[in-house]
């Protein structure tokens, strides 16, 4: 097919084997890549029941397959894996430039499986591809670091999906870290990775495959800066252009839409001189050294820092986005913008999600001060609310796997568990720390951090975070949303399967994804096709977990998340959300029955899902 090179390449590092597996257009048409189509591979490459860190474990690189193609924003790999936290599917993405150079190598995707003896990574050029000794990269590397050593060592430009020390360490919050700051971060695969011994994989890109219709592929990007430039969504293009994510953290903190306090407070909490503090515009004052966009991005909302102090001295440092200012900032009540970079760059540096870094030390925190672990217990640690050398000793602790940290690596609700402490402060959905949008104030978000098979991510279908500006009869509601949460799954899930980036919600004209994949392909897909694509793969990732044993029992959201008690103080005051009457709602309206089992029908309608029917007869509610 157009637009893609049709092969994957199978690697099993226990045999040290190579092999090259075709891929058929109408497995390309119903499974068209990223998630989707890593998800197909693993569920027939894996049997059921098996074991995250097994030599059968197996994990995928996948390209989006508008990889490479010329689509702008369309330039995010998924990483697809079980995930040692949840036990379920796990597809993290990232952006940058990995995906298009590993399409441009000559291949669709990476699978692995097996467990090599020593370290080793997998580099891959021109079609062709070797297992290489990667002994004195372990251990003894950062990720930046590490890409620099490899391409000295292959003497041309390369990039690399790579582990830090987290996932050496097998930390549940490792990330599989690309470009140095970019990071397919949530869920664990890092530490998939690193069971595996597989430091990187290394891609030198090519020429990559041909278009379908070429002139059309650059009448649509036309169109797409036209709407960018002089469209309705012009303010927040040029914003994210200068300041990237960070730029609405100001206006997040008065809303409470991001995590303060571990969740349970307002911006009450923060001294008011200090709100703009970790705003990407303060931040950018002092910090901004150059500009960073992802592959084909005309809005680059990225940028590069340079940071000195606490023993750290670069000019290579990523931004913080958001996510991370919110994690390691105002969920810990600490508005230094001198901790909030370091520790960001030490989860950059290590391979460790910054989300869930951020997240666990916010319930250690919460835990401290309910006198839950001593001082002695956290290795003299004195953790308390805005402690910015408590928070970057810690942190530097959770990165490297050092004394209490080899427990925190593995999260909060682990933690917990080990400890046998602390429950009634852990701020998860399905144990994954919650990233910083609120459901309280955008309750659409409850059904998709609890109810997608991916639980916890605020990039998932659905309504999103956007929601929480709605009007209060809307959001709510959730008979007055159900359309559009559906929607916006099949939606979301097609995307991220064309490896299309959150921004192109906005940066995309009405079905530009669609006219892109069409002129790539040569393909006349319709717009129902399109949507069917994206519930096939949602489908597909909620059978995985069924076939795992994993139900609708085994979700999970924090009751604190959902207002239960409600906040007796802030925007957030007297709030509580519906969230199982959510799930409800959402599971019927896409042809599932309560307990979130897909109906036969439903498959069948869709197609595509002949491989699995007999599994799941055999699921029970």
């Amino acid at each position: 097919m157009y637009g893609y090179n049709n092969k994957i390449l199978l690697v099993d590092l226990t045999k040290k084997t190579l092999e090259v597996m075709p891929l058929e257009d109408e497995l390309l048409k119903q499974f068209p890549g990223g998630m989707s189509l890593g998800t197909r591979l693993i569920y027939e490459m894996m049997p059921a029941g098996t074991d995250v860190f097994a030599p059968e474990s197996v994990i995928a690189f996948m390209c989006g397959a508008l990889n490479a193609s010329g689509a702008f924003m369309g330039c995010r790999y998924a990483v697809v894996s079980k995930s040692p936290v949840t036990g379920g599917i796990n597809d993290a993405n990232s952006g940058g430039n990995f995906g298009a150079t590993l399409k441009r190598s000559g291949f669709d995707g990476v699978v692995v499986k097996g467990i090599s003896e020593t370290p080793v990574y997998i580099y891959i050029e021109d079609g062709k591809a070797e297992i290489r000794d990667a002994s004195k990269y372990w251990g003894t590397t950062t990720t930046l670091s590490l890409e620099e050593a490899l391409q000295e060592e292959i003497g041309k430009k390369i990039v690399a999906a790579s582990i830090g020390r987290a996932g050496e360490n097998l930390s549940y919050m490792a990330a599989v870290m690309n470009d140095g700051h970019r990071a397919a971060g949530r869920g664990g695969s890092g530490a998939v990775m690193g069971s595996k011994k597989l430091k990187a994989v290394v891609v030198a890109g090519g020429k990559g495959p041909e278009v379908a219709n070429k002139e059309e592929m650059v009448a649509i990007s036309k169109k797409v800066i036209d709407w960018q430039k002089n469209g309705p969504v012009k303010p927040f293009i040029e914003s994210f252009t200068k300041w990237g994510t960070g730029a609405s953290l100001e206006s997040s903190l008065m809303t409470s839409d991001i995590g303060i306090k571990n969740w349970g407070g307002s911006y009450l909490d923060i001294k008011e001189d200090e709100i703009t503090n970790l705003s990407a515009m303060t931040m950018d004052e002092t910090r901004w050294r150059k500009k960073f966009a992802c592959n084909a991005c005309p809005i680059g909302c990225g940028a590069i820092s340079g940071i000195k102090g606490n023993g750290i001295e670069t000019e290579h440092a990523g931004r913080p986005e958001y996510e991370t200012s919110g994690a390691f900032g105002s969920n810990l009540l600490n508005m230094d913008a001198d901790t909030v970079n370091y520790c960001n760059h030490l989860c950059n540096e290590y391979g460790a999600d910054t989300i869930s870094a951020g997240g666990t030390v916010a319930w250690l925190m919460e835990c401290y001060e309910n006198g839950l672990f001593t001082k002695e217990e956290l290795d003299g640690i004195e953790l308390t609310w805005g402690n910015q050398e408590a928070i970057r000793e810690i942190t530097r602790k959770i990165c490297l796997g050092e004394g209490i940290g080899k427990i925190l690596m593995n999260g909060s609700v682990y933690a917990a568990k080990y400890f046998n402490r602390g429950f009634e402060f852990r701020n998860d959905a399905g144990g994954i720390e919650l990233p910083m949008h609120d459901p309280r104030l955008a309750p659409p978000l409850a059904r998709t951090y609890k109810f997608d098979p991916a639980p916890g991510r605020h990039v998932k279908g659905g309504v999103g975070p956007m929601s929480g500006m709605s009007p209060p009869e809307y959001k709510n509601n959730p008979d007055a949303f159900l359309e559009d949460d559906v929607r916006g799954v099949e939606v979301s899930d097609v995307k991220a399967s064309l490896g299309c980036c959150e921004f192109t919600g906005p940066g995309y004209p009405d079905g530009g994804a669609w006219e892109y994949y069409n002129a790539m392909t040569g393909l006349d897909l319709t717009a129902e096709d399109f949507l069917n694509t994206g519930l096939r793969t949602f489908l597909l990732r909620q059978v995985f977990n069924l076939r795992e044993g994993l139900r609708r029992k085994d979700t999970f959201l924090a009751e604190r998340l959902q207002g239960i008690p409600p906040m007796k103080e802030g925007p957030l005051e007297g709030i509580t959300v519906d969230v199982e009457k959510m799930g409800d709602n959402f599971y019927q309206a896409i042809g599932c029955t309560l307990d979130g089992i897909p109906k036969p029908e439903t498959l069948e309608k869709l197609g595509g899902f002949e491989f699995l029917m007999q599994d799941l007869a055999a699921i029970q509610p």
